[in-house]
């Protein structure tokens, strides 16, 4: 099996990375730390996927932000900052479809492939009943708007293809620190055996799916 992982430097895709390595998979590493890949730039992203040849069996997009240049996520409508809110919409969303622009020619035509590209829960409209938070998850709920309408468009081209949107849960890593609280986390090696064994799981009916780290589907 070859697996591509985008965003392997982070904490999730580190530990994506390490499983699958560990399951004999051939997996290829992007990420900006380690190779310079910046996923809201388009030239970067055509200069690093153009240049891989596939097909790949797996394509993991790991990448994301809660915190971005030290703005966290707003408690309330009035903290809102333009800037702070696009840049959660860039990395995000944006990032992610740059990305999945690419994927078609990455993946076998004929073959089960699966793309999954990490959301969160809290992107969930129908879920959403604390408020807050309001950047992040109108930037989770946009991403999985793109993952639903790839799904769709991949399903013409590659009709045995996956295309969802993963939660992860609640994961310890530099990115959820300081926000956990008292929310119980899992560290990342336990994470990443959950994204692949719900992998494992998918078919093509589950396509355009949006699903938590034990394979429940969760609401839009």
């Amino acid at each position: 099996m070859r697996a591509l992982v985008i965003g392997a430097s982070g904490g999730i895709g580190a530990a994506l990375v390490e499983a699958l390595t560990g399951q004999g998979a051939r997996v290829t590493a992007l990420s900006r730390s380690g190779d310079g890949l910046d996923v809201t730039d388009a030239d970067s992203v055509a200069a690093h996927l153009d240049a891989l040849e596939g097909p790949f069996d797996r394509i993991l997009i790991a990448t994301g932000a809660l915190e971005i240049d030290g703005m966290g996520p707003e408690k309330a409508l009035k903290h809102l900052q333009p800037e702070a809110m696009l840049a959660q919409f860039r990395l995000n969303a944006m990032g992610p479809a740059l990305l999945l622009r690419h994927v078609p020619g990455l993946l076998d035509r004929d073959g089960a492939g699966v793309v999954a590209a990490l959301s969160a829960r809290v992107g969930s409209i129908g879920d959403n009943r604390a408020g807050g938070w309001h950047s992040y998850r109108a930037s989770k709920a946009a991403l999985n708007q793109i993952i639903r309408g790839a799904a769709i468009e991949l399903g013409r081209s590659h009709p045995r293809a996956v295309c969802v949107a993963l939660h992860p849960g609640t994961v310890q890593t530099d990115l959820t620190g300081k926000y956990l609280g008292r929310h119980p986390a899992v560290p990342p090696s336990e994470a990443a055996a959950n994204l692949l064994r719900v992998i494992d799981g998918l078919g093509p009916t589950d396509s355009g799916g949006f699903f938590d780290w034990a394979g429940k589907p969760i609401p839009w």
